[in-house]
């Protein structure tokens, strides 16, 4: 890291620019990733790893594929990295990339568990080959845990560190100029979607039973949409917007003991409303994976972590609540992997996200309330 880079993280000290240009989501419009991304040669990495000091290759073993990137746990004769292959096109952009490493490099400098990028032997921390994108970070030993493994005090932890994050994201990336309005997803326009969506389900062959699932569910969303969309939140309803994580969930957390000891993948390090971050990382880290369903009583000590941490109060919280209720009402980007991509890829996420969303709108006070007492 550069001095430059250290000075730009301490408090009071000009930040440095990044660039905001990342996706709300994976494209929906783009080929499956798996064409776009064949898998990374042995002999490929042996020649990435030259540029190292990582001492001799002996091992490549392919890690968990992500939706964004693929992974691969790298052994050689000094030690285990993680070498990151970049693949969505947005996030693989070399600005994109660029932003990324620099907030990591600046957040690890401010003592926060985040893995910085290794620089190589010229002192860059992206290598291209063969018309891909690559990384390497040190190998971090730890466990991914799910929200109903963490006890109330490490729910609490986990709120305060993501607040600890976006205090931290405010100081070293470029300043935000809070926008009047974001845009609220229109009803209208989902319902359309959810024609089209139904069309394809019940042509795809083979037809089984993830599609009549699909066709239930979207059925009863546009009842769901019918009673709720006097509910739209106005453009101009919304909290602080700040640097964010963008993908902070459990399987982008590593614990080692009580702690987490570090936040990966920051492919979706965005300029967003900070407070909707939080409630939607809380929906993603305790929900009962079958039903869906929040742990209120875990979600309300995240939250109170967080809003400790972050200085944000009740009414951003209710705001951000409210918000992301009617993103998950709207959004269907699972289904659009799966019959507008033809990827499968994140079909087993969609039985408990549907069901989420349905129980949400029976118990919208008891949520709400959980984020802001």
């Amino acid at each position: 890291m550069t001095e430059r880079q250290i000075l730009a993280g301490r408090p009071g000290a000009p930040p440095l620019p990044v660039d905001p240009a990342a996706p709300d989501g994976p494209d929906a419009g783009a080929p499956p990733v798996g064409t776009l991304s064949p898998p990374v040669a042995v002999e490929t990495v042996a020649q990435l790893l030259r540029g190292y000091r990582t001492g001799r290759l002996l091992e490549v073993v392919p890690v968990a594929e992500g939706l964004l990137n693929r992974g691969y746990r790298v052994t050689t004769s000094c030690g285990r990295y993680f070498l990151k292959c970049y693949v969505e096109p947005a996030t693989a952009a070399p600005a994109a990339i660029a932003a990324q490493h620099r907030a990591t490099d600046l957040l690890a400098a401010l003592g926060l568990p985040v893995p910085p990028p290794l620089a190589d032997r010229t002192g860059r921390t992206v290598t291209r080959r063969d018309g891909r994108r690559f990384a390497l970070y040190p190998w971090v030993p730890g466990e991914h845990r799910t929200g109903a493994e963490l006890d109330l005090t490490q729910c609490s932890e986990l709120g305060a560190l993501l607040g600890r994050l976006h205090s931290a994201l405010a100081q070293v990336c470029a300043p935000v100029v809070q926008p009047l309005a974001v845009p609220t997803a229109d009803p209208a326009g989902t319902a359309a979607l959810i024609g089209e969506l139904r069309r394809l389900a019940a042509r795809h062959r083979p037809y089984g039973a993830f599609d009549r699932l699909a066709e239930r569910r979207l059925a009863e969303r546009l009842d769901l949409l019918a009673a709720h969309r006097h509910r739209r939140p106005a453009d101009t309803a919304v909290g602080r917007s700040g640097w964010v994580h963008g993908d902070f969930h459990g399987l982008n957390l590593l614990y080692q003991g009580e702690r987490v000891a570090a936040v990966l993948d920051w492919d979706r390090l965005r300029v967003r409303p900070r407070a909707e971050e939080a409630v939607r990382a809380a929906t993603l880290v305790f929900h009962h994976p079958v039903g869906g369903e929040l742990d209120l009583a875990r979600v309300r000590r995240y939250a109170r972590g967080y809003r400790q941490a972050a200085g944000a109060g009740p009414a951003e919280l209710r705001l951000a609540v409210h918000r992301v209720w009617w993103e998950r009402l709207n959004d269907f980007w699972m289904l659009r992997w799966r019959y507008q991509r033809n990827d499968p890829r994140a079909d087993p996420l969609f039985p408990a996200a549907a069901a989420q969303t349905v129980w949400w709108c029976q118990e919208y006070e008891q949520v709400l309330d959980a984020f802001v007492n």
